[in-house]
């Protein structure tokens, strides 16, 4: 599986634990910036991994900001784009199982390394189920085209 990951200068040192964990469950990682601690826009970097899913470039993708709160804001205004912000392990199943989400969205200044570490093997081995929710998020897709 294709995975782009991104963060601002407020993720980074998470996204290093990130990119860590996804390659040991076998994806191939781009690593979409930032690359240094300086003051950067967010929504900048939730852009090219949003764009990048949308277009099928990658497969899913993992934001990373201090909350996680405004990568998943500018990430979810991307048609094709279901981003979730999961601070624990069950929300990063049920945002797979049940709604499909393809971008990962992580607060590093919430979530411990640790606890991030289980929440992207949650997101990463979870399969969508199918069923009723896939009529669910098909309402969903709909939404977007208005």
């Amino acid at each position: 599986m294709k995975v782009a990951v991104a963060s601002d200068h407020g993720g980074i040192d998470l996204k290093a634990t990130v990119i860590s964990v996804l390659k040991s469950l076998g994806c191939e990682v781009a690593d979409l910036g930032t690359h240094d601690r300086s003051s950067c826009d967010y929504p900048d970097y939730a852009q090219k991994v949003a764009e990048g899913v949308a277009a099928g470039e990658y497969q899913r993708g993992v934001l990373i900001c201090g909350t996680g709160i405004g990568m998943s804001i500018a990430a979810n205004k991307v048609a094709g784009v279901r981003a979730a912000l999961c601070n624990e392990i069950y929300s990063a199943r049920m945002a797979r199982a049940h709604n499909d989400a393809n971008v990962l969205c992580l607060g590093a200044r919430v979530v411990g390394s640790g606890v991030a570490e289980e929440i992207v093997r949650a997101f990463f081995t979870t399969e969508h189920e199918g069923g009723r929710h896939a009529r669910r998020v098909e309402k969903i897709r709909l939404l977007e085209q208005g």
